[in-house]
């Protein structure tokens, strides 16, 4: 049968889960009477609730006799470690563009990745039906896209598709009949390569491995592209480290292949063909599996390093042990090493207590999906600041990462927000300029210092409206000081329940992150002050009781509702001497020490 490998890159948000899923449907990948969910692809729980994908997914649909093997990837710059390896198990993309947007920065992101690996991509411009769209625009500026990333002029002579994924309709032209997916179908069959490992099934065995997997009967699993030879269920090969060291030596149980939405055990993999195998117990992402008589590995794309740490505590508060059932240290580093072997763009280093462990990663979001994951798991934990990692120059100097950042904002709002970017976040304007009617488009070079935290703020001071994209840019000379948290916090100077009458009375001090009857202990963040210094103060005092009773006195406590935070927030809002207490079933803001007088005695050492 004919092959084709293509994967599905685009900006977050610019509908690849939803064009996948219209795919699947009119290959008649689906039964008539099967029932499917809305972005069947998105199949882990974080994913359906946020809307974002953050695995790399298989599948495979069958057109008019050919296979399309087809990887639907993330849109966010956090899961670019999957967007590399996947690239390099593929023979074309379609890039997908919002028609309304244009090229977004992580179309430019994946695009790069892409064009490097001498891919010439299709480009779709989606969501051509919606009011706001301008698709010729659109296509003006992918071709500069191309152009400015150095693409050749095979690249730069892109085929280009109108279409709209959620209607399931793609056409040659805008006027077309608008009726299926057929001439996306076609496009791809017609332009994409089939693989040349075709031509190489005679050679022994090689395959990259690009995604670790488990399954609870089989094991781990391993998935890449045949890049030679053929392989039986119950071969013996071996697994080469990117050095060329040998890591082990094993029998395959089992082969299978992506058909659909399943996998399917099968009895041989041919070259050129996506393929998971089991029976390994230590080979992992970036290793070669590959027959006995190879002892050269297949070179691996590099990874690019990551940008921000965070250290992963166990729960030492009051209250720890109460929720979760993962407590100890030694549970939280076999999770976290896990973790770190299927997800190249994460590493994790010890630290010399043993009780904590430094995580580098991406960006904030990837982090936070992590630590969402794992509360999910049952597990407790202590969680610092976000800080950034910073590089030694040729010349000594200090680097840090910076980012670039595309803002489109209401006209009204665009001042503050160029002020706290330009001003207060050390960023440099790079670009400005109009994005529709009453909307601006606003470029800017920002270290990724200031962009921790600067999220929530954002969205604050551009009601809501406002959209921020971005991307790792480069690494630059160190930026100077920027300003972190204005305001000061209330911390709780007693062990026990929040009583609602002394929250009322707290309540001119600032605001208020708790309600009453919750549990609190001494050291816990329970508000923010109004001033710019901490305070302790005590959420236990109940009202003095006499033996008067007038009419009016006594009338209910009505407390303002307090303010929830989001994982996410929560990191982002706290300060170096302060961690987040994460559990399965809350989030707490806490000091690092809890006890007032270690406080500031570490506080005056520092």
């Amino acid at each position: 049968m004919d092959l084709r490998n293509i994967a599905i890159i685009a900006h977050v948000d610019h509908g690849k889960t939803t064009l996948v899923d219209e795919l699947l449907k009119q290959s008649g990948t689906y039964r008539e009477n099967q029932a499917t969910t809305e972005r069947a692809m998105d199949s882990n729980d974080l994913e359906r609730e946020r809307g974002i994908t953050i695995l790399a997914k298989n599948t495979s649909v069958e057109w008019k006799g050919t296979r399309i093997n087809i990887v639907d990837t993330p849109g966010h710059a956090d899961f670019g470690g999957e967007v590399e390896r996947i690239l390099s198990m593929v023979d074309g993309v379609c890039l997908l563009v919002d028609a309304a947007e244009g090229p977004m920065p992580q179309t430019k992101f994946v695009t790069a990745k892409a064009l490097a690996l001498g891919l010439r991509p299709i480009v779709v411009l989606n969501k051509v039906d919606k009011p706001d769209a301008e698709p010729d625009r659109a296509l003006d500026e992918c071709f500069d896209l191309f152009a400015n990333l150095g693409a050749n002029d095979d690249q730069l002579d892109f085929p280009h598709i109108y279409a709209s994924g959620r209607s399931g309709w793609a056409d040659t032209s805008l006027d077309g009949p608008r009726k299926d997916l057929s001439a996306l179908f076609n496009l791809i069959v017609r332009h994409v390569p089939a693989p040349k490992q075709q031509r190489h099934a005679d050679e022994p065995f090689r395959m990259l491995a690009t995604t670790l997997g488990s399954d609870p009967f089989v094991g781990r699993l391993l998935t890449g592209r045949v890049e030679s030879g053929r392989l039986k269920v119950g071969a013996t090969v071996q697994a080469l480290s990117r050095i060329g060291q040998k890591i082990e030596q094993f029998r395959v149980t089992r082969v299978q292949a992506f058909r659909g939405l399943g996998q399917q055990d099968i009895d041989e993999a041919v070259a050129g063909d996506i393929v998971s195998l089991a029976g390994m117990t230590k080979a992992t992402v970036a290793d070669t599996i590959c027959a006995l008589a190879v002892d050269v590995p297949l070179p691996a794309q590099p990874i690019d390093p990551p940008t921000i740490t965070v250290t992963f505590g166990i729960n030492d508060s009051p209250l720890a042990g109460r929720d979760g059932k993962k407590v100890q240290s030694r549970v939280i580093r076999e999770r976290l090493m896990k973790e770190a072997e299927s997800n190249v763009a994460i590493k994790v280093t010890d630290t010399p207590g043993g009780e904590a462990f430094e995580v580098a990663g991406r960006g904030e979001l990837q982090m936070g999906v992590l630590i969402e994951n794992m509360r999910r798991e049952g597990f407790e934990l202590s969680i610092s600041r976000p800080q950034v990692l910073f590089r030694e120059g040729p010349d000594g100097e200090r680097l840090e990462p910076v980012e670039e950042v595309t803002i489109d904002v209401d006209d009204e709002y665009s001042g503050a927000v160029i002020e706290k970017i330009t001003g207060v976040r050390r960023g440099e304007m790079v670009e400005m300029k109009p994005a529709g009617v009453g909307k601006t488009r606003i470029i800017a070079l920002v270290p990724s210092r200031g962009l921790i935290g600067y999220h929530g703020e954002f969205l604050t001071d551009t009601r809501g409206t406002g959209v921020l994209n971005r991307v790792f840019h480069s690494w630059a000379p160190h930026k100077g000081a920027i300003p972190g948290r204005r305001a000061g916090v209330l911390i709780s100077m007693e062990n026990g329940t929040s009583v609602a009458y002394a929250l009322w009375n707290l309540e001119e001090r600032g605001r208020m992150f708790i309600g009453a009857q919750a549990d609190v202990y001494q050291g816990m963040i329970i508000g923010e002050h109004s001033r710019d210094n901490d305070l302790d103060v005590n959420p236990l005092k109940g009202k003095k009781l006499t033996n008067v009773r007038a009419s009016g006195t006594d009338e209910a406590v009505r407390l303002t509702t307090p303010i929830t935070m989001t994982l996410e927030q929560a990191i982002a809002y706290i300060d170096d001497d302060e961690l987040v207490e994460v559990t399965p079933n809350a989030i707490r803001l806490r000091k690092r020490y809890l006890d007032p007088h270690e406080r500031k005695r570490h506080a005056k050492s520092s």
